[in-house]
């Protein structure tokens, strides 16, 4: 077998995976299922990933690690324009997990896999996620406190996580706020940023 076979088998199974835990959650998902969706046989998700918590693990690792550079990246610009810019610094914080909303490359189940994380208590995938991209959040929360100095760090991690619900709440679409008919996916996402971007910095600047 061919490292190209073992990549496509590979993601076709992540992708399954994926597909399948937004429609039915993490616990409400066989790996009969996935092997059943993905066309392969159980061996192969063993080989691949050795336990379906691993496999819960790869299908957040295949889209985070690409959303935290976008973030990174984002974040690094807007410090070099203006450490004092806090819009901005939301901005690189909200834009690129609302983008996936719009990526159809399977970007819509995976908010939709975000939100199961968000409902049903797994400390395992908790543990993974903050493990592993719990720096994104501290550099966003170290460039948020250099604008905000008078604003305490407890505070502002309490806000800070007002804030990630409320961009889960956005991505999931859950809201009174739907896309107008005249309007285009990338239009509506805008619109959802600068808003969500306003209403967070707002928050933060709130008298403590």
């Amino acid at each position: 077998m061919t490292s190209t076979t073992h990549f496509s088998t590979k993601e076709r199974i992540i992708s399954a995976a994926e597909s399948l835990f937004a429609q039915h959650g993490f616990a409400g998902t066989s790996l009969r299922q996935v092997t059943s969706r993905a066309d392969v046989n159980i061996a192969a998700v063993n080989y691949h990933f050795g336990s379906k918590e691993n496999l819960i693990n790869e299908v957040f690792r295949r889209r985070l690690d690409e959303l935290s550079a976008n973030r990174l990246i984002q974040l690094k610009a807007a410090v070099e324009r203006d450490p004092k810019d806090l819009e901005a610094i939301l901005a690189a914080f909200i834009e690129p997990a609302l983008a996936l909303t719009i990526d159809h490359r399977g970007g819509s189940a995976f908010v939709r896999v975000i939100a199961r994380a968000y409902a049903e208590k797994n400390d395992r995938l908790r543990k993974f996620l903050s493990d592993n991209y719990g720096h994104v959040l501290r550099d966003f929360a170290r460039a948020i406190a250099h604008c905000l100095p008078e604003l305490g760090k407890e505070a502002l991690y309490w806000r800070l996580d007002f804030v990630a619900g409320a961009l889960t709440y956005a991505m999931a679409d859950f809201g009174l706020i739907k896309r107008r008919p005249t309007a285009s996916e990338e239009d509506h996402c805008d619109h959802a940023a600068r808003e969500l971007i306003a209403f967070a910095a707002a928050g933060l600047r709130a008298p403590a």
